[in-house]
């Protein structure tokens, strides 16, 4: 009997009917294993200055490239050892900004793409699969619950920031590619929910951000076991991001256009996984990043972000790190 793990053909054993231990330890390996891009790309997100308002009608354009390298710590629920992955994704991105009865609102959309190759050893054999293709769209709705309402131009210009209160909703769907067949995949196979509340305050030049949130995933109905997939249940994970942020110049009048860099945090927790029903406490996650960021506009319209971050503390998940870097193209008015 064989089974495809990563991509590749292995050997577990003899016929059905007789349990080896090796049969054993790949049988935990498929029932307790999660998504491990998922982990990184939703649940360790650092976005600084995310509940700033901008004026009515404010577009943007924005192209990421993330590179992501280092280990992927699975705490022995499954037998791989020195797991690593080293990947890029392009992201691209689309804003507006609009009035929600009377506060400023904004809506932003994502679509990203992933090439990476990952490596482990599994029973003494080193391993390795290459991976390319879409990764699950998402789009995320903020509001200002309190100190931003919605402005025009003219009279954003006049406005100054002093303490904003907002909330957020980011929903990922199951778009990307996924193969029940497969241990490691772009998507995962289901869809993800975070609410989050977040708060803004300026004093002087320097901008504090504070949120919280929590990651709420429905049932992914073809989660990878043999014989038959099966359905897989995680529970919610919770987090808390700070940023603390310094405008180091301004250019023009608008004070949507000033260079800025910061200092960026989280933590996290939870997220223990189920196959089938059966939970293992094995699976729960906590850690934390800290990085940081630097926002360069160069026209009016155009700016450069290169953010850089690191794990600090990971229980469970992957200690890796990324860097990124985003060419941004604004501009105001009701078309597009």
């Amino acid at each position: 009997m064989a089974i495809n793990v990563t991509g590749a053909t292995h050997d577990i054993g003899p016929a059905p009917g007789r349990v080896t231990e090796r049969c054993l330890q790949l049988r935990l390996l498929l029932l307790w294993s999660i998504p491990v891009l998922c982990l990184r790309l939703c649940a360790q997100d650092l976005a600084p200055r995310a509940y700033l308002i901008t004026p009515l009608h404010s577009n943007a354009v924005t192209l990421t490239w993330s590179w992501y390298d280092g280990g992927l710590n699975f705490n022995g629920a499954i037998p791989v050892k020195d797991a690593r992955g080293t990947y890029n994704v392009p992201v691209f991105s689309l804003y507006h900004s609009f009035r929600f009865f009377g506060r400023s609102a904004n809506i932003t959309a994502s679509l990203p793409y992933a090439v990476g190759n990952f490596t482990g050893e599994l029973f003494n054999q080193e391993r390795s699969v290459y991976r390319s293709g879409l990764l699950d769209f998402s789009a995320r709705f903020s509001v200002n619950l309190y100190g931003g309402r919605a402005m025009e131009l003219p009279q954003f210009s006049k406005w100054k920031q002093k303490v904003l209160l907002g909330a957020s909703l980011k929903v990922v769907a199951p778009t990307g590619q996924y193969d029940p067949n497969k241990l490691i995949n772009w998507g995962i196979n289901r869809w993800a929910f975070k609410p989050e509340l977040g708060y803004s305050q300026r004093l002087g030049n320097w901008v504090l951000d504070g949120y919280a949130g929590a990651w709420f995933y429905t049932t992914n109905s073809a989660y990878f076991d043999t014989p038959v997939p099966r359905p897989q249940t995680e529970a919610p994970v919770g987090s808390f991001e700070g940023h603390l942020s310094y405008d180091a110049s301004r250019f023009g009048r608008l004070k949507a256009l000033r260079a800025w860099a910061s200092l960026d945090g989280n933590f996290w927790w939870g997220g223990i996984t189920a196959l089938n029903g059966i939970r293992n406490l094995d699976t729960k996650q906590t850690g934390s990043r800290l990085g940081a960021t630097i926002s360069l506009p160069y026209t009016k319209r155009q700016s450069i972000k290169i953010a850089y971050s690191d794990g600090t503390y990971i229980r469970f998940g992957g200690n890796y790190q990324n860097l990124q870097v985003a060419w941004q193209y604004s501009w105001i008015g009701k078309r597009w």
